[in-house]
């Protein structure tokens, strides 16, 4: 089932989107956060609501907003792929045998990085190098602590697809006393920007998706791919990580968890995104996700000049 969020006029609707169109939820449902709050009941109350759905709304019609617009947490993993940590030239302490050896990096961002498919993702006053990165986005459908990675299934709603978009420098660097930490500073701050991590464009429940850990991803740049891998290759299943993290943290329905990009990003290749470029994320069986950079600032922020 493909759980959306979209915008109808002035009214934010929760839906399903199927072969013939979108099924409108409003009346029945608040959100898809109250959708998969709900559980499996939840879903077997919508499915008579789709069989018998005569009206459906063209989805050309409608402006698709992130499947979870508004998540109460959204949770990342930094070096989940090595490929990705050693294009980049670090090796951040992994051995042979990092599963074995390491646990996950996990960091938070805040919910105003979250915006919908087709949406404009706006260039940071802050930075002037934008990358890209391509990742499998974990939706929590109920709250969760200290589970096992055995659990973990009965804890996931689904999946959908993140664009984990990075300021790979900062500007108020400029003039600044050098401390210790500063490096990984620079890093989180590029992480928080308003709207980067462009997610959708729908939610498909889990049921639906067979091995999560083998899904070809694909993100191209005006056409040109740029990373090409297979979720198969993350250090940390999916499961390991929704597990480590709900030792950390309750998790609740609605939580977001980015699961970390393969190798292939702008910072490898000094190939950094530019203003109006095109941006297509695609994972196996959960569509294409489509964004664009937004204008490049006429003014940097520089606060110690």
């Amino acid at each position: 089932m493909k759980l959306i969020t979209f915008k109808k006029n002035t009214s934010i609707c929760a839906g399903i989107l199927t072969d013939k169109g979108i099924v409108d939820l409003t009346g029945d449902f608040q959100s898809v956060k109250h959708i998969i709050a709900g559980g499996s009941e939840t879903i077997k109350k919508i499915r008579p609501i789709i069989d018998e759905c005569t009206k459906f709304i063209d989805p050309s019609a409608v402006k698709l907003l992130a499947p979870v617009p508004d998540p109460p947490k959204v949770l990342a993993l930094a070096g989940n792929y090595s490929e990705h940590i050693t294009e980049v030239g670090l090796t951040l302490g992994l051995s042979d045998s990092p599963r074995t050896t390491t646990v996950p990096r996990p960091f938070l961002m805040p919910p105003t990085v979250v915006i919908g498919h087709d949406e404009e993702i706006p260039w940071p006053v802050y930075s002037e190098n934008i990358d890209y990165e391509i990742e499998l986005a974990v939706v929590i459908g109920k709250k969760a602590k200290c589970v096992t990675p055995e659990q973990a299934p009965n804890v996931i709603a689904g999946y959908t697809i993140a664009n984990d978009v990075s300021a790979r420098s900062v500007t108020f660097a400029k003039g600044r006393k050098k401390r210790p930490w500063d490096e990984f500073y620079d890093w989180l701050n590029g992480k928080w920007a308003d709207g980067f991590l462009p997610m959708g464009p729908f939610l498909l429940t889990a049921d639906e998706v067979e091995n999560v850990q083998n899904l070809q991803m694909t993100l191209k740049v005006n056409g040109e791919i740029r990373q090409n891998a297979n979720t198969s290759k993350m250090i940390f299943s999916v499961y390991q990580i929704v597990s480590f993290l709900s030792y950390l943290m309750t998790l609740q329905p609605g939580d977001i968890i980015a699961t970390g990009t393969p190798e292939g990003v702008a910072m490898a290749s000094g190939n950094f995104l530019k203003s109006g470029d095109k941006i297509e994320c695609t994972i196996e069986k959960l569509g294409t996700l489509t964004n664009t950079l937004g204008a490049e600032p006429e003014n940097y922020y520089e606060p110690l000049v």
